[in-house]
Parts: C-alpha cells; structure tokens; sequence
C-alpha cells in the first residue's frame, strides 16, 4: 500500500469515525437531557457516580489492550504476518475475558459499598446494573482492536451508533417505567443505566457477526506465529503501562468525587444539596466531553496508520500524519473552547434547564470545563503520537503528575466556601495544562523528529479567538435587543460562529489543500473552500 493511501486510510477513518460521533453524540444529548429532567438532578449524580466507578473498571479492562493490539495487528499485517494476527487475537480475547469477568463481578456484588465509598449510598442501584457492561465491554474492545489494527473503522463507527441508540429507547423506558411503578429516584437512576447494558449486548452481537466474516478472509501464510506466551509478553508490555496510566488517572477521578463531596459536607451542605450540585457538575462535564469524543476517533486512527509507517521505516511520511493529525484536533477542539467558554450561560440553559442560582452555579462550571478543551486535546493527541511510537511509559507518568495535582487543587479549592465546588473544573484545568506541557516536552525528548504540534495549533487557536469574539458580541447583541428563549440565544450564535470560523479557517490556511485531498470527497471540499 502506498504511503499515499496509509494517510488517505488514516484520515479517512478518522472521518468516518467523526461522522458515527456526531451521530452518537446527537442521540447522547436526546438520552441525557430528558433524563436529567426525568430522574432531577439527585438521580443524575447517581448516574455519574455509578459512571464514575464504571470508568476506572473500564480503563483497567480496555484502555491499554485495544491500543496494543492495533499496534501489534498493524505491524504484522504491514510484513504480510497474518498468522501472527490471528495468535494476536486469540491471546488477547483471553486477557480480556479474564478482565471484563473479574470487573463486572466487582461492580455488581460489591455495588453498596462502592456507592458508600463514593460518598453517595443511594447510587448502588445504578452501579449494580452497569456491572455486565464491563464483561461486555472487553468483548467489544477484541473485536475493535481486531479491525482498528488493520485500519477498518467501519464496525466500530457502526457498532458505536448501534449502542446509542439502544440506549436512548431502553434506558428511558426504563427510568420512566421504574419511577413510576417505584416512585424511587435511585432505581429509577438504575433503570437508566440498564440501557447501557443492554446496548453493549446488542453492539457485541453485530461487532461478532462482522468478525467472523473478516477473520474467515484472513490470507493463509506460512510464516510461524510466535508463541501464546510470547505474545501475550508483548501485549502486556504495551498494554500495561497504557492501562496503569489510564487507570490511574480514572482512580484518581474517583478519589476526586469522594473529595469534594466530603468538603462539601464539610463545609455545612446538606447531602441533598451536596448531591444537587454534584448533578450540576455531572451535567456540565457531560457537555465537555461532547467536543471531547470527535478528538478519540483521530487517536485511534492515528496510531495503526503511524506504527505501519514506521514499521516500514518511513519516518518523513508518519510525521507527516503526526502533523495532519495535530492539524485536525485543531481545527475540532479549538472553536469547541471558545464556543463552550463563551456560551456557557445559553448552553447550560437550555441543555441542562437550569435557571437562577443553579444556572449561575453551571455557567461557571462549564466555562472553565471549555477552557480545558484546549489542553485536553492536545494532551489526546500528543499521547497517541507516543503511544504509536513505542512510549507508552511517559505518558503515564505524565497523566500521574497531571491527575495528582488535580487532587491537590480540588482539595484545597473545593474546601474553601467561597469557591466550593467550583474548585472542580479549577483542578480538571490544573490537571490538564501540566500533562498537556510534559506531553510536548517529552515528544521533543523522545522523537528524533518530533511533529510541530504548537506552530500547527496556532492557526485553528487564531481561527477560533476570532469566531469567539464575534459569537460573544452576537449572544450580546441578542440579550440586547430582549431575546430570551435559550435556543435562539445558543443556536443563531452557534450558527455565526460557524460562518465566521470557516471564513477565518480557510484565510489563515489553518486547513490546507493537502488536508483536505485526503479526506473523502476531498476534491469537492478544497473546491467548495476555494483551497
């Protein structure tokens, strides 16, 4: 394959990838915001705590594995080694069985002490039912890496889409039919989750009827496979260190949740109140991973496309998808910052459907949470550039220093009753801007030829500080003239700023026609952008 069509599959994956995002996040919005109005704001705390201990399961399980088995089925597949993917598969599908069961044993027996750990006993009914989806999970992450490795992001993308919407019909059901036979907040927060189950069944399901037909296409080869042992050697010694960075920082996640809600009780809150704003918080972090979840599908794209080229020992070529790769997170997370620290106040309004104290209360939360979209992505990004390069161990230690820090900050902010929960997004920041910095000093210490990642975020930071300050003056200009209805005060700004954004984009040439050639129906775009 020409190095040529690695870059055309590298990005076009990550387009196809982007576009079941957009899907997903489109019908996550319709699952979360009438949920979040079904089962209050308590129940919504409840939901993202059992989240919250749900995530740290999850990475130890999925964040390293997938990640090495792409690598590793990319490698072998680049020299024509395809009995070696197929051992690759099969160790790996036995390392996450053993995971996925220890997992979802730990979250469904021991469901009440871990929602008394947390600070909030009345969410062991939501961590109870989202216990199977661990198990599930791990069989999904087999399938994903199988076909990520050879650079197909097509059941993925699909498989993606099938969950959402799975989850959008029976979680709803659920929590209605729930809280209305039980008039029970916290089952009714359990019966919400019941839709994630039962979308990761379905999703596994499809994913294991693709495989089999993609498995059976294998070409048969000569070569010896390496052992099990071996193999297994090698998932583990890139996995591990992925997974602990992972995994640790999701602890540390949980750890931060256990302090906050203990100084917010501290502090005088009552734990209806402390729940409340913990909902509130639940809710703006849920709209700071929107943006968030478009700059995955170039992570995972990246690394295969990058491991086949240095594999191929074509190093002029992988930096150059390095840079096409920082360019697109650019272009993705920059007006993402700008339009959800700027807009904060309509956003929260409509989406959350707050108002007076607890709409001033999400305002602040989600404005600061936009700032962090900045150094969260590129922290994604210049991640997976290690990752694909063979460093996977500082990235760990930079994600162990970032995620201490934070718990320091919100320890000390959180306490204070001037800041109270506020401290929260304050030390996500603090977390963020560190790993981001050590993430770009150690691609300049590890690479010989380490990617320009600033010069290539200047241009879309440029682009969006411009769409920023016109998509404020435009949500002004409407507060001006007695415009109250939350959509229009978040939709014509948005509709703006996106006018402004591609104008400004194409003038600064923070998009290039090469960007642009590789994408599907590139010719069509560079046209319609005059590139």
């Amino acid at each position: 394959m020409s190095d040529a069509q690695k870059k055309q599959n590298f990005l076009q994956g990550t387009a196809l990838l982007a576009m079941a995002t957009a899907i997903v996040k489109v019908i996550g919005a319709l699952y979360k915001i009438p949920l979040n109005a079904i089962i209050g704001t308590q129940g919504f705390g409840y939901f993202n705590t059992a989240y919250d201990i749900y995530n740290v399961l999850l990475m130890i399980s999925t964040a390293g594995l997938p990640v090495a088995m792409s690598r590793m089925i990319s490698q072998a597949s680049s020299l024509g080694h395809y009995n070696q993917v197929r051992r690759i598969y099969h160790t790996a599908q036995g390392i996450f069985l053993a995971l996925g069961i220890t997992g979802s044993l730990l979250m469904t027996l021991f469901c009440r002490q871990l929602a008394e750990f947390q600070n909030q006993p009345d969410a062991w009914a939501a961590i109870g039912c989202l216990g199977p989806s661990v198990l599930l999970i791990c069989v999904m992450s087999t399938f994903r890496g199988f076909f990520q490795g050879q650079s197909n992001m097509i059941p993925t993308s699909v498989s993606q889409v099938l969950e959402a919407v799975v989850k959008l019909i029976v979680g709803m059901l659920a929590a209605l039919a729930l809280l209305k036979m039980t008039n029970s907040v916290p089952l009714a927060a359990g019966g919400a989750i019941l839709g994630v189950t039962a979308s990761c069944l379905v999703s596994s399901v499809y994913l294991f009827s693709r495989f089999r037909k993609s498995y059976a296409a294998l070409p048969h080869t000569h070569e010896e496979p390496r052992s099990f042992a071996d193999t297994a050697r090698s998932l583990l010694m890139i996995a591990i260190p992925i997974t602990f960075g992972s995994a640790v920082l999701q602890i540390l996640t949980m750890l931060e949740t256990k302090i906050y809600m203990g100084q917010l009780l501290n502090l005088g809150y009552t734990q209806s109140a402390a729940d409340t704003m913990r909902g509130i918080y639940g809710m703006c972090l849920t709209i700071f991973n929107m943006p968030l979840a478009f700059i995955t599908p170039i992570t995972i794209s990246v690394i295969p496309a990058i491991t086949a080229q240095l594999t191929l020992c074509k190093n002029v070529e992988a930096k150059a998808t390095e840079e096409s790769a920082v360019r697109i997170t650019g272009l993705i997370a920059m007006p993402c910052a700008f339009g959800l620290a700027i807009l904060s106040e309509p956003i929260t309004a409509l989406l959350g459907r707050y108002s007076g104290t607890d709409l001033a209360l999400a305002t602040k939360l989600l404005a600061i949470l936009g700032v962090s979209i900045l150094f969260n992505a590129t922290v994604g990004v210049t991640t997976a550039i290690m990752q694909a390069h063979g460093h996977a161990g500082r990235p760990v230690v930079n994600m162990l220093i970032g995620g201490v820090l934070n718990l320091i900050a919100v320890f000390i902010l959180t306490g204070n009753p001037y800041i109270h929960i506020m401290g929260t997004p304050l030390g996500i920041l603090v977390c963020y801007v560190s790993i981001a910095a050590l993430n770009l000093y150690s691609l300049r210490a590890l690479l010989e030829h380490p990617p320009a990642v600033l010069r290539n975020l200047l241009r879309p930071f440029l682009s969006a500080a411009v769409m920023g300050l016109i998509v404020g003056a435009a949500w002004q200009g409407l507060k001006a003239i007695g415009i109250h209805s939350s959509l229009l005060l978040c939709a014509l700004p948005v509709a703006v700023g996106v006018v402004v954004y591609a104008f400004t984009a194409v003038k600064l040439k923070a998009i290039t026609r090469e960007d642009c050639l590789l994408l599907p129906k590139g010719e069509k775009i560079a046209k319609l952008l005059k590139l």
